[in-house]
């Protein structure tokens, strides 16, 4: 019926478009007008016609399976063995721990977690024991092993860099890259993916046998489209890079919301941030999605919030039906265009940090942290001056907002001087400049 419908119609082709846009802009220029460019140098134009159409990528994402991940920062086992069942029971799919001390009785918190559910383990330190007592008890869960994340965010190894690598090579297990912290940071998405694919290929080249998915851990922005997009080239560029040394396996994408365009002013505002971002990440094919709480920059981890980040990703796949359709995105000639702009322009970057001596040379000579550092004061700037607008924040601020009661967590940059073998890559977030200023004159 809709076919015999829109047989109604003549096609338009895209030349006729053009010709009725310039004429309704009444002489102005159609380039200087409508076209403008992202910070990755992508040119979008108002509209995109099958005539123009890249071939669609191949890139195959099952929206219809991805899992609500609830993050629990593990102090005391009984406790987080509680708070794991009732997260559970109330809509978590997947269960993310964080262990900072290898002593926690990780066997026992594995047994008491449902053996369907799909546990995500990330140690903050790099032990062979406490990793093969987890294999033991159980062996598929997703161990978060990331040396060279380490080195990125702290500016230290968690030993020495033979040292990390001849534990990898002992250990069968999982392989991950905390992408977030370039997104958090500033980077741009070309950079973004540059980035992340550098990271995986020292993986490659230095850990003997990769026989299971590398996890990437991604934040994701409010650039809707873009977003999707730039998950849908992560996985087209991992996978062109996996064939080359013979990995079988897909990547597995866990997506955050970003903490960069986070306020703690109008907090509330947080909460349709993530909302768009979590939706971006589901259509871009990620297959776990952790929601960031709307109070998570300035509060600990409690229960409301908890509540409601977790209910967002209800609404989106009980209410929203996110999760009835594989490869959303597929043919949507503006997603289409724009994944195979980043995953061009970001293979360039790759290929010019492989010649200059690969991801872990380009952090010890500082060029990856100068280059994330010139990104992230271009969008500051435009953040400074209006051009980017964070609601409740620079643009339409409630005055009568009061915060400084409020602070459980320091939400601002902490500065701990020591030495360090790289300089890490911070993270910060747009809006902590004008923020401290607003809680200095608080009481004025």
């Amino acid at each position: 019926m809709s076919k015999e419908l829109f047989n109604e119609f003549d096609a338009v082709s895209s030349k006729q478009w053009k010709q009725q846009i310039q004429y309704e802009l009444k002489g102005a220029d159609y380039n200087e007008t409508l076209v403008w460019e992202s910070p990755e140098g992508i040119k979008v134009k108002p509209f995109y016609h099958i005539d123009e159409t890249v071939t669609p990528a191949q890139i195959t994402t099952s929206a219809t399976n991805f899992k609500i991940v609830q993050n629990i920062f593990v102090h005391d086992v009984d406790k987080s063995i509680t708070r794991a069942l009732d997260t559970l029971s109330r809509g978590a799919e997947s269960i993310r721990l964080t262990i900072a001390d290898e002593t926690i009785a990780v066997e026992k918190l594995l047994h008491a977690i449902p053996s369907d559910v799909q546990v995500y383990i990330k140690p903050t330190f790099l032990k062979a024991e406490f990793v093969k007592s987890i294999q033991s008890v159980r062996p598929d869960t997703i161990i978060e092993l990331d040396p060279i994340g380490q080195l990125v965010k702290d500016g230290n190894w968690f030993s020495n860099l033979d040292a990390d690598f001849t534990t990898l090579n002992q250990l069968n297990a999982t392989l991950s890259v905390n992408a977030e912290t370039y997104q958090n940071a500033g980077a741009n998405m070309v950079q973004q993916l540059a980035y992340i694919l550098a990271h995986v290929n020292e993986y490659f080249n230095r850990v003997s046998a990769i026989d299971k998915p590398i996890t990437i851990n991604v934040a994701v922005g409010t650039n809707y489209f873009f977003e999707i997009a730039k998950l849908r080239a992560l996985r087209q560029l991992f996978n062109a890079l996996a064939k080359e040394y013979n990995h079988q396996f897909d990547c597995h994408i866990i997506a955050t919301p970003t903490k960069r365009n986070k306020t703690l002013y109008d907090y509330n505002v947080n909460m349709l941030r993530t909302t768009t971002e979590c939706m971006s990440a589901i259509l871009g094919g990620a297959n776990a999605v952790s929601n960031l709480a709307y109070d998570a920059i300035y509060h600990k981890d409690n229960e409301f919030g908890d509540r409601i980040s977790r209910n967002q990703l209800l609404v989106l796949k009980k209410e929203s039906y996110f999760d009835k359709v594989n490869n959303p995105a597929d043919g949507a000639y503006y997603v289409e265009e724009i994944t195979k702009q980043l995953a061009e322009k970001a293979l360039l970057l790759f290929k010019e940090l492989e010649a200059n001596g690969g991801f872990i040379t380009q952090l010890i000579e500082g060029n990856i942290q100068r280059k994330i550092k010139e990104s992230a004061e271009k969008e500051q700037t435009l953040f400074d001056e209006g051009k980017e607008t964070l609601l409740g924040t620079n643009k339409y601020p409630n005055k009568n907002d009061r915060m400084k009661d409020d602070l459980e967590l320091y939400p601002f940059v902490k500065i701990q001087p020591r030495k360090t073998l790289i300089t890490p890559i911070i993270e910060k977030r747009l809006a902590e400049k004008l923020e401290q200023e607003r809680l200095a004159t608080e009481n004025q």
